[in-house]
């Protein structure tokens, strides 16, 4: 859970992973700091929740020999600049393109032979949708909803009544305006 800083400060959360793989994803907190350590692992993290506040995302990475994966929103500024980089390092970031009013993810700290992923939008959504937390939240939103056929699920969907499969950047359509 996030980690209250001293007063005024925003809430911190640590992620530390050595030798194994960890996933935070759907609306799994609502800070906007993020401390990650890992060490010969992998760390997913989905920075698309609404329940994020407004503001610069920031992230510290301590990463030695292992993949950060970055789920954000299409548009999304993804700043890497303040990331020193040691041995052979990358970041790939092809799936979407910043926009001038999107949300802005400051990335700092040190990767040694580390590589950095940033994934956006539908490729977000799909790496988001691959996973048994997306299946758990479906069958619970199913079972919630009452959904029982496909209309069913697309309704749900238009009316945003989704947690983890819903896409944060898509508008909510008003019932009536769904139906022409």
């Amino acid at each position: 859970m996030a980690r209250n800083g001293s007063v005024g400060e925003p809430a911190t959360e640590r992620i530390a992973a050595r030798g194994r793989s960890e996933r935070r994803l759907g609306h799994w907190t609502t800070a906007r700091r993020f401390d990650i350590w890992v060490s010969h692992g992998s760390v997913v993290l989905e920075l698309r929740s609404a329940q994020i506040e407004g503001g610069v995302i920031e992230v510290d990475l301590d990463i030695d020999q292992s993949t950060v994966k970055l789920l954000v929103p299409d548009g999304a500024q993804v700043e890497h600049d303040g990331v020193r980089r040691v041995g052979r390092c990358s970041y790939v970031d092809w799936s979407g393109t910043p926009a001038p009013n999107g949300r802005v993810i400051r990335i700092t700290g040190e990767m040694r032979r580390s590589d950095l992923r940033i994934n956006r939008g539908g490729v977000a959504i799909v790496s988001a949708m691959l996973t048994n937390e997306y299946f758990a939240d479906l069958f619970g939103a199913i079972r919630d909803n009452h959904v029982r056929s496909l209309k069913d699920v697309q309704d749900a969907y238009r009316e945003g009544r989704w947690t983890v499969i819903e896409d944060p950047g898509r508008v909510a359509v008003e019932p009536a305006k769904a139906a022409r």
